[in-house]
């Protein structure tokens, strides 16, 4: 069994318009209270799926970095995915890390498309 897409994040320099042109051109819910420059979107019901989509958010990317899609793929364990996506031909470029009761980790796929992975933090 594979592991399942659980995130999206569309990032660039004018995340506002960002915001307001997905919002117009899918009706997507955004809200504003995660922070100011980082909106989750509310996942939507899909008939095909008999349930929720999966969740996202719109925001603002790494200062001097254009705009970017990132999906992130839940797995067991962040170190071991960054490096088999290594070991495949991919280039970690950072993780795991610590965010928000999250681990994460970024890499690049061997034709440079940014991958995230994440896992939740274990609770103590």
């Amino acid at each position: 069994m594979g592991y399942p897409v659980v995130h999206f994040e569309i990032t660039g320099e004018d995340p506002a318009t960002l915001r307001s042109f997905y919002s117009a051109l899918f009706g997507w819910q955004v809200s504003t209270s995660h922070s100011a420059n980082y909106w989750l979107v509310k996942p939507e019901y899909s008939a095909r799926l008999e349930g929720p989509g999966m969740s996202g958010a719109i925001g603002a990317g790494p200062p001097g970095h254009p705009g970017r899609v990132v999906i992130y793929v839940e797995v067991p364990d962040i170190d071991e995915a960054l490096t088999k996506a290594e070991a495949l031909g991919g280039a970690r470029m950072f993780g795991p890390q610590s965010f928000n009761g999250f681990s994460i980790g970024l890499f690049r796929d061997p034709e440079g498309h940014m991958v995230g992975v994440v896992r939740p933090e274990e609770t103590k």
